[in-house]
């Protein structure tokens, strides 16, 4: 199965805030960054995408029907959201540092639950036989995708960077 792993445009949100799940909405004409990523992908394929609007707004600019899956949105960081990452408890920022996998911001979710989710949508695209298509997403969703196709331990792929509008395509082989 081939994957072409779409970061959405940039969100309007101040620099150094935390907003994993929150919904924002584009800092910029979705048309154009939409005319800049489509000369990067094949035509015809199917979009799936977040549902949060950053990323269906793009979808819905490169396909006429693109697909919404809930296990496509960032990770969930609770009651840190909308809060910059300088004002989040020191204490709590340590805790996560320590078990990045397991550890739970308060009322959100674990960079492990977001793996779980996400591992979840690919491996049923690839059993019901999908053989090509675009994601339309978030850093967290592709950095597990990329590291599980690239076999990187965790603090790996954790650590992996995707631009805005980045466009990777990776193959997930019957092994993966």
């Amino acid at each position: 199965m081939q994957l072409y792993l779409i970061r959405h445009p940039t969100p309007q949100v101040a620099a150094g805030v935390c907003y994993g799940r929150t919904d924002l909405p584009l800092a910029e004409d979705v048309a154009a960054a939409a005319a800049r990523i489509m000369e990067q992908l094949p035509t015809d394929l199917p979009v799936y995408t977040s549902p949060l609007q950053r990323c269906r707004q793009l979808a819905d600019a490169l396909h006429r029907a693109p697909r919404s899956d809930p296990r496509l949105l960032e990770m969930n960081f609770g009651a840190w959201e909308m809060r910059p990452w300088n004002q989040i408890e020191r204490e709590a920022l340590n805790c996560w540092a320590a078990d990045p996998l397991g550890y739970v911001p308060p009322q959100g979710e674990s960079v492990g639950q977001l793996q779980e989710r996400v591992l979840s949508f690919v491996m049923e695209a690839h059993r019901e036989g999908l053989q090509r298509a675009v994601l339309v997403a978030h850093a967290g969703v592709m950095k597990v995708i990329v590291g599980h196709v690239e076999g990187l331990p965790a603090r790996q792929w954790m650590a992996l960077k995707f631009d805005y509008e980045s466009v990777v395509c990776v193959d997930i082989t019957d092994r993966d």
